[in-house]
């Protein structure tokens, strides 16, 4: 059914791809501030170890944020399509809901307030 030169090759995309996987979740870097921002004014930076629910009002609507365990989690909106709601919860620097209709970013950011894609400049992003 294979032959062996097709289990070699089998074998090699098996390695690349347990490789790009130890390599994509090696490198992530825990992080320890929650930075919310409401049309693209930083409105607040919460620590991820201390649990507490912010409620914040965005453009034209609010939203409910919860910290707890060292992860965020978006739990309430009042936008119509709720896909902040249903995002996973964040924890890694970089990582980041986001409200499209009421214009909210939260984002996980190191003690020294950068994020992964720090090294851009306004016009990139």
């Amino acid at each position: 059914m294979f032959r062996k030169q097709d289990m070699f090759l089998i074998l090699f995309f098996l390695i690349i791809a347990a490789a790009g996987l130890l390599w994509l979740y090696a490198g992530r870097e825990r992080g320890d501030t929650v930075q919310v921002t409401v049309d693209g004014t930083v409105i607040g930076e919460y620590p991820l170890e201390r649990d507490d629910t912010i409620r914040i009002e965005g453009i034209g609507g609010n939203n409910t944020l919860k910290i707890r365990d060292g992860q965020a989690d978006m739990t309430d909106a009042d936008c119509p399509d709720k896909i902040c709601v249903n995002h996973a919860t964040i924890s890694d620097v970089g990582e980041s809901i986001v409200c499209l209709p009421h214009r909210v970013v939260v984002e996980i950011v190191s003690s020294d307030g950068e994020t992964d894609n720090a090294d851009f400049d306004v016009i990139t992003r």
